[in-house]
């Protein structure tokens, strides 16, 4: 069973508009929809739609909690929330033009009392591997997030800012940064595939085993003890890329649940992430597709 861990969960609002952004103006849009998200609540629903066993929890709190909850409950995603006294925050997506405005709220505070919840809840759930995704809350450091890898023995997951990794003490069986997020915790040139590659083979002398760094439209690539391998990415008319990183660790992480090697993990990762940016918003999409797009993926090693 994997368990995904959000201490700052969203409600991810999507605009869609069909003009530009102007200040000052009064802009309708054509269309809004409302999403359960934050970067675990997003992973556990998409593992779900894969047909794995996972769990969502973190912290929840007011009525976009409750929104949230009520649409993982819907989806059939397992649920283990600690309530919280503060709101869950709002995220919104304005896509108009061509291009894409995120703002995003820093989320209520989150005090030591709820953390120790969310770790007893974790001990008590036991699953075989725990995703801890995503910002952190007012009130939380990265010391919750060791305080949830070294709670029980199951492989730990990661997903979070560069500065964040780099504040990590604990070992992790995984780390997953984007492109620039990588740069951030290397302080690495990151032009290129290759230099991409031996920024995270590097990186993983800071705690984890293997790291998986996506690249957007230059594909995926995966550091591990004794390779490096990268996965191009599938040629797809892009609509929202939100969420794209969670898909791409989602199928990922269910590959591996099911046994597949790692160039099959990376196929699976790529073809789920492929999926999701089809779509507007970040609702788990039709993974029916999955295998014929995983095909598709092409994966090489790389010399380092």
């Amino acid at each position: 069973m994997l368990l995904t861990v959000t201490f700052n969960p969203a409600v991810d609002q999507t605009l869609q508009f069909d003009e530009p952004m102007v200040a000052d103006r009064v802009l309708r849009a054509e269309s809004a929809r409302f999403d359960a998200a934050g970067k675990g609540v997003n992973v556990a629903q998409f593992l779900t739609g894969m047909g794995e066993d996972a769990v969502a929890t973190g912290v929840l709190g007011g009525f976009t909690g409750q929104f949230i909850r009520q649409r993982l409950t819907d989806a059939g995603v397992s649920t283990a929330f600690v309530e919280s006294g503060g709101t869950t925050r709002l995220n919104t997506t304005a896509v108009a033009d061509g291009s894409e405005f995120k703002l995003n709220h820093d989320g209520p505070p989150v005090d030591g009392e709820t953390v120790a919840a969310i770790v007893d809840t974790v001990r008590e759930r036991a699953p075989d591997t725990v995703v801890v995704s995503g910002s952190l809350p007012p009130g939380v450091t990265t010391d919750a997030v060791d305080a949830v890898a070294a709670a029980g023995d199951w492989d730990t997951v990661v997903d979070m800012d560069g500065g964040a990794l780099r504040a990590l003490d604990e070992r992790f069986s995984l780390c997953k940064p984007n492109r620039e997020e990588l740069a951030r915790a290397t302080d690495a040139g990151l032009s290129t595939v290759e230099g991409c590659a031996r920024a995270a083979a590097s990186f993983r002398a800071n705690g984890f085993d293997r790291v998986l760094a996506s690249l957007g439209a230059d594909g995926v690539v995966l550091a591990t003890a004794s390779t490096a391998l990268h996965a191009a990415a599938l040629d797809v008319d892009v609509v929202d890329t939100v969420g794209a990183g969670d898909a791409l660790l989602s199928g990922a992480l269910a590959a591996w649940a099911d046994g597949e090697d790692d160039a099959t993990a990376l196929r699976t990762g790529v073809a789920a992430a492929t999926l999701l940016v089809g779509q507007a918003g970040t609702s788990p999409p039709a993974f029916d597709a999955l295998d014929e797009l995983r095909d598709r993926v092409s994966v090489r090693e790389l010399s380092l």
